[in-house]
């Protein structure tokens, strides 16, 4: 894409969005390419502006149970209540209100042994899903300029924590006695994925990129180590990668833990993007040091708040750009930054990012 020069006309606002109910609006400028547009020429390493998150839509339909037990339904009909239920798997997951979120109902794991899967695995009928029912109730929902982003909210690890609990999965991926079993696993999870993701492709032909949650660490370190997470996940993790690469579509890795060490890793498993946990991840050490290879989303400074200054926010935007816009290798911002960003600083550093990209 040829990046056209930065034109202060572009500052003109066509309409206000907010980002969830509540929250403060956000201004859409009369932008030179469709937002859409620009977060792939972003993927494709001639961005345009920041992207700041705004830019994407996110589609979690309901026909999915995965989206309903996790309470993160986004679709044409609109928000569901707190949920939980069962998943794809029959496994009984719990909303939890004090943090916004469900969780696998405690307790009562699945599988007390990674080769128990074999015999006790009930693998999902997604051919039954009304697939054809839910494509008609999101085609208003889908027509948009946006990019359009849908999550698969278990991946490999975190789906066997599911079956598992947490302690007993740490366990299975190092015991010599479960590990060929974890495998097999995880490449029939591969199997199943790909397949999920083909009727979403068929059914909701608009996707342009797809997310997929897997968290490998805590705030001080990671869960396993590297080696491990080489022999145990990035090959299957790389078949579904793949998969979205030859559909033309991009693949973002949701992640938590401070995975300095793991960034090979992601990168090995065919990730084009990535954003860590605020304030336990070094930015500026990842984009420096894997920035040319994978797109980071980037957290903004805890001074950049309400509470400052014009001029302090201005300044915090310039020096962000001077830092993270290199048009050799973009970033994203961090979605843990974009929800709250005060309105100036967004507007100084769309204009400093198009002068940096168009450089």
């Amino acid at each position: 894409m040829s990046v056209p020069k930065f034109d202060p006309k572009e500052l003109n606002i066509v309409s206000e969005i907010s980002s969830f109910p509540g929250a403060p609006t956000i201004s859409v400028y009369s932008f030179p390419v469709t937002p859409r547009e620009a977060v792939i020429a972003m993927y494709k390493r001639e961005a345009v502006w920041q992207i700041t998150g705004m830019e994407q839509k996110m589609f979690n339909p309901r026909i999915n149970p995965d989206n309903i037990v996790k309470a993160l339904v986004s679709d044409g009909p609109g928000r569901l209540a707190a949920a939980g239920g069962k998943d794809i798997f029959g496994i009984e997951w719990e909303y939890v209100a004090q943090v916004g979120g469900s969780t696998v109902r405690p307790g009562t794991p699945f599988l007390a042994d990674a080769n128990e899967w074999y015999d006790k695995v009930v693998w999902p009928d997604i051919d039954s899903w009304d697939w054809a029912g839910a494509a008609k109730e999101n085609e208003q929902y889908l027509a948009t300029d946006n990019y359009v982003i849908s999550y698969l909210f278990t991946g490999w690890y975190e789906r066997l924590i599911s079956f598992m609990d947490f302690e007993p999965a740490i366990m299975a991926m190092v015991d010599e006695d479960q590990t060929d079993a974890v495998k097999a696993l995880f490449d029939k999870l591969s199997d199943l994925y790909i397949r999920i993701i083909d009727k979403y492709l068929e059914y909701f032909p608009q996707i342009d990129g797809f997310c997929v949650h897997d968290d490998w660490g805590s705030q001080k370190d990671t869960f396993f180590s590297p080696a491990i997470v080489t022999e145990m996940i990035v090959p299957y993790m790389k078949r579904v990668t793949d998969h979205l690469h030859s559909k033309g579509k991009f693949c973002d890795l949701h992640s938590c833990g401070q995975l300095f060490k793991q960034i090979p890793n992601i990168i090995a498993a065919g990730w084009d993007s990535w954003s860590g946990q605020l304030e336990i991840n070094d930015f500026t050490k990842l984009y420096d040091a894997f920035g040319d290879k994978l797109i980071i989303g980037i957290a903004t400074d805890p001074s950049v708040s309400p509470a400052a200054s014009e001029d302090e926010l201005r300044a915090a935007a310039v020096d962000f750009a001077d830092k993270f816009c290199d048009a050799k290798k973009p970033s994203m911002l961090n979605f843990y930054s974009n929800m709250s960003l005060p309105r100036v600083f967004r507007e100084e550093l769309y204009i400093r990012s198009r002068e940096h990209y168009s450089a």
